[in-house]
């Protein structure tokens, strides 16, 4: 009995470049297409094993750490092997699935070879296909090398300890960072040495002690941040005044947020006690010129270049004055802020209260006049800075609140799509002009960090100027130094997490007028002026209570405002109206120095300050 013939079977019409184009998709389907299932199953193994392993991490860390790996230098190094490694199999793969199809339709056209050796003409369409799908997943790969080498960039740049000198904005041959911008400087430092800074105070040696490092934020503390802004100019050599310092302090527990700020002119900050041999007990200097009298005492401040030993001293004087251990600090400089504000298309700031200055510095030599009016303002960078920086005729207390202002606005135009459609722009901007020591490869601490970041709601922020009346002496205009008041300065930080919002806001009223207030104790009583003086001050006011007793000693407490001093002060006056029970009386004297005088009667009492409000 014969076996019937099998019929022959249809020769395949696979298409090679279809095969190609699924391997793009995935790695193995162009294979499964053509029916070649061994190696199918070869090159899909891989990437599924990868992908297991990457969704098998991912699904047992926080997003937070998930987060941190994303600028740990480590892993984006890593990422760039990885990356031509995913190019090089995905290439593969699609070829391979591409010149299989096309032997496995010429074998099946020859019948398996019963009809000669096996051929199959190039098809110059199917070619180009398959160029075009090698340059698609080319092209693929090369955006997720350009992103990943810009984080590199960045996050490589950031630490002055670790950055090369290309990473530097005067390295690269940046313009004078002045040009066409506020300079403010103040009085300037001069070119910084490594001689002892002079002294007057009796009995300085001129010798220190290393401060040690301190130890990185371990998660459950109190965590503070020095911000810093400098005014970096390529004629002073790698020398800044550090004209804008905030430091931010957290409770990792409630979630609290305090913004304290120090004014530039600020003067007599205690000095850390490893310091105290060479700048005495007290800095005589204005803050803004700390840092660069001490970036190179390689004697006092650990850090192996002049920038990080600036910064080391900073968070050690500000430390030791606030009572906080600052653990890291960023640094920006006012081109890069520009930058920065102009890259994202600009800025809008709730203007509270219209900026007015007759003689505001563009440069060195050239005075501006610069009005910016109340209310919702959108602002370029030059503009964003002007309106930080003007202080010829306002308060430290409200250009401090607006710098603090400027800094919280700006982290409302930080939205995905802004970031990423200005992205080269911002690299640029942040490689050039920001440094800092957080420590952006420690995986663990970066992770904590961005998680306490992603737990705090900014609305509630606390801020504090330390300006005067209330926490400085303004010497103006005899100086421009501005005594520190250090003791009214570390009640407010102990008590900043504490304080009722309520008594933080009268505060903020009261000390932005600014009032000067006299009490007098009828009954000559020096203590009970004293303590009714030291009630108001912490409210706000500038009191005192002169050694002097009134001429007469009234039954009832009176409060005299001097010369028209009603019109500015309103909110003080309303305050001490309701505080003592009684109505004001005005008068006029060209020899009174007080806005208002308090004299206390027979009904006088003492206040308590409380500990928390």
């Amino acid at each position: 009995m014969s076996t019937p013939a099998r019929p022959p079977r249809s020769a395949r019409t696979r298409s090679a470049f279809g095969a190609a184009f699924l391997s793009l998709v995935f790695p193995g389907l162009g294979h499964a297409y053509t029916g070649a299932w061994a190696r199918a199953l070869a090159f899909v193994a891989l990437p599924l094993l990868v992908i297991a392993a990457v969704a098998g991490v991912a699904l047992r860390v926080e997003r937070s750490v998930l987060e941190a790996y994303a600028v740990n230098p480590g892993i984006l190094n890593g990422l760039l092997v990885a990356n031509v490694l995913a190019f090089l199999y995905r290439a593969a793969a699609a070829v391979d699935a591409w010149t299989v199809t096309r032997l496995l339709n010429a074998a099946d056209g020859a019948a398996d070879g019963r009809l000669g050796q096996p051929r199959q003409a190039l098809n110059p369409l199917s070619v180009a296909g398959l160029a075009a799908v090698l340059l698609v997943m080319a092209g693929a790969h090369v955006a997720v090398w350009h992103y990943d080498t810009l984080a590199l960039s960045v996050v490589s740049c950031l630490n002055p300890e670790t950055a090369a000198s290309s990473c530097d904005a005067s390295a690269s041959g940046t313009p004078n960072p002045s040009d066409g911008l506020p300079s403010d400087t103040g009085t300037a430092s001069g070119p910084a040495s490594d001689a002892p800074a002079a002294s007057t105070a009796p009995g300085v040696s001129g010798a220190g002690t290393l401060a040690p490092a301190l130890p990185p934020w371990d998660g459950t503390s109190r965590l503070s941040i020095l911000l810093v802004g400098t005014d970096e100019r390529p004629s002073s050599g790698s020398s800044a005044n550090t004209d804008t310092m905030i430091v931010v302090s957290i409770d990792p527990t409630t979630k609290q947020i305090a913004m304290l700020q120090l004014p530039r002119d600020i003067t007599g900050v205690p000095v850390p006690a490893q310091a105290q041999g060479v700048f005495g007990a007290t800095f005589q200097g204005k803050i803004n010129t700390w840092y660069d009298r001490n970036r190179n005492r390689a004697d006092l401040w650990p850090g192996k270049t002049p920038q990080a030993r600036g910064f080391a001293a900073l968070k050690a004087i500000l430390g030791n004055l606030y009572g906080l251990d600052i653990q890291y600090y960023v640094k920006v400089n006012f081109q890069g802020f520009k930058d920065a504000v102009d890259t994202l298309g600009g800025v809008q700031i709730n203007v509270q209260i219209p900026v007015a200055d007759n003689s505001f510095p563009l440069t060195d030599q050239i005075k501006t006049r610069v009005y910016i009016p109340a209310g919702p303002q959108d602002m370029d960078g030059t503009q964003a800075l002007v309106y930080a920086r003007s202080r010829h005729t306002s308060t430290d207390f409200d250009r401090g609140a607006r710098q603090q202002r400027v800094i919280l606005s700006l982290k409302n135009e930080l939205d995905p799509q802004a970031v990423f459609g200005n992205l080269n722009g911002l690299v640029a901007a942040l490689k050039k002009s920001v440094k800092t020591d957080i420590p952006i490869g420690d995986t663990q601490t970066m992770g904590q960090l961005l998680q306490l970041a992603s737990q705090i709601d900014i609305k509630g922020i606390r801020s504090y100027v330390f300006a005067p009346p209330r926490f400085a002496t303004n010497l103006w205009p005899a100086s421009s130094d501005m005594p520190i008041k250090t003791a009214q300065v570390r009640q407010a930080v102990k008590r900043a997490f504490s304080i009722s919002p309520s008594l933080l806001a009268q505060q903020d009223k009261l000390s932005a007028e600014g009032a000067q207030v006299w009490v007098l104790d009828g009954k000559g009583l020096a203590a009970h002026a004293s303590n009714n003086a030291a009630y108001l001050e912490y409210f706000g006011m500038d009191a005192s209570a002169p050694v002097k007793a009134a001429n007469v000693t009234p039954g009832q407490t009176t409060i005299t405002v001097y010369n028209g001093a009603q019109s500015k002060l309103p909110q003080t006056i309303k305050y001490l109206q309701s505080l003592y029970g009684v109505a004001i009386t005005t008068a006029s004297d060209p020899t009174a120095t007080a806005d208002i005088v308090i004299v206390l009667g027979r009904d006088g009492r003492d206040f308590a300050i409380l500990t928390a409000g």
